[in-house]
């Protein structure tokens, strides 16, 4: 038997112990972004699907018919149907195939959770960063969480769980997934091709997420990186430098950025930090000759930077946000 999931170890000890008579009939899975829960989704559906005999749930051949309809990245498998991003509420009479749409509905949703399993086993719904366009879009979702049908079960994961309605929520099984350990990242880069050194690298800037490793060996990530960090080393010597790099489509990424590079001053110009313990190893150099920052200081600016990472999930043009973390930021010149 096999499952191919690096870290979480504690959900794997947790569905390690459900049999198939056990399992409820929907989970949701929480934790940052990037550490594993779309992967143990899938996963856990093929384990639920195979038909390999076993005492638990965990665990799939990767040989019998089932498993062999389920790819790393794609499944043909008509019991497992999956879904990334926001529901909408969709049309009353739209058409019942599943995978008809580009986009799936909660009303989708709602006819393919009526039919009955093609295989004769369960019926899988994996929602991947699982959000609702709108009230009426997860209430429409609701009737089944109070009343399920029989051997299905849905598995949704999200980073922002406080964006699901407390009605839905609350009849989730909720199993939170940690971030992942530098040496689980150098084996998921490893394992994607990236040579150690690089890995190692990804590893370092990775703050526990493979999403955020890869994107920071990728040519449009260090892109990114280093015109944020420009940005940054401009304002805190008192400079009011062009914001380049925030749009709607960065705007998220860069504030972590600037919340990083903030953590790793406070960090290195306290004693006893070694330039190795920051989360930018590469920025660390340039990160020790700024001043000391007082505590005051430093807790107000990582505070306004929480408050800006909030706005920016709102309408609030990036603009506007970028401008806002700018005046936020302690000024002073590097020595």
């Amino acid at each position: 038997m096999h499952f191919d999931v690096v870290g979480a170890e504690g959900p794997k000890r947790f569905f390690g112990r459900l049999t198939k008579e056990t399992i409820a009939h929907a989970y949701l899975f929480t934790g940052p972004p990037g550490v594993g829960k779309k992967t143990f989704a899938r996963r856990l559906a093929q384990s639920l699907l195979c038909e390999a005999p076993k005492e638990h749930v965990l665990g799939y051949d990767g040989t019998c018919t089932s498993c062999k309809l389920i790819g790393k990245e794609e499944t043909r498998h008509p019991d497992l149907l999956e879904s990334i991003g926001a529901l909408k509420i969709g049309e009353a009479d739209e058409p019942m195939a599943f995978h008809e749409a580009d986009a799936i509905t909660s009303r989708d949703l709602v006819r393919q959770l009526s039919l009955q399993s093609y295989s004769g086993g369960f019926r899988i719904f994996v929602l991947g960063d699982i959000d609702f366009a709108s009230p009426a879009a997860a209430n429409a979702l609701l009737k089944f969480f109070e009343e399920p049908p029989p051997r299905v079960v849905l598995l949704l994961t999200t980073p922002t769980p406080s964006r699901l309605l407390a009605t839905i929520r609350s009849r989730l099984v909720e199993v939170r997934f940690p971030s992942l350990r530098q040496s689980e990242v150098i084996e998921i880069l490893r394992a994607k091709g990236f040579d150690q050194k690089k890995a190692q690298l990804g590893a370092a800037l990775s703050q526990g997420s493979a999403t955020r490793a890869l994107a920071a060996l990728s040519d449009d990530e260090e892109q990114l990186r280093d015109q944020v960090a420009d940005w940054f080393f401009e304002v805190v010597k008192g400079e009011t430098p062009e914001v380049g790099w925030a749009s709607r489509e960065t705007l998220d990424e860069g504030l972590e950025i600037v919340k990083t590079l903030m953590r790793d001053w406070i960090a290195l110009r306290s004693e006893g930090v070694a330039a190795g313990d920051a989360l930018a190893v590469d920025y660390a150099p340039k990160l020790k000759k700024l001043p000391k920052i007082e505590a005051a200081a430093a807790i107000g600016a990582l505070t306004k930077i929480g408050e800006a990472q909030r706005l920016a999930r709102t309408n609030v043009s990036p603009a506007l946000v970028s401008e806002f973390v700018r005046m936020s930021l302690p000024v002073g010149a590097e020595r």
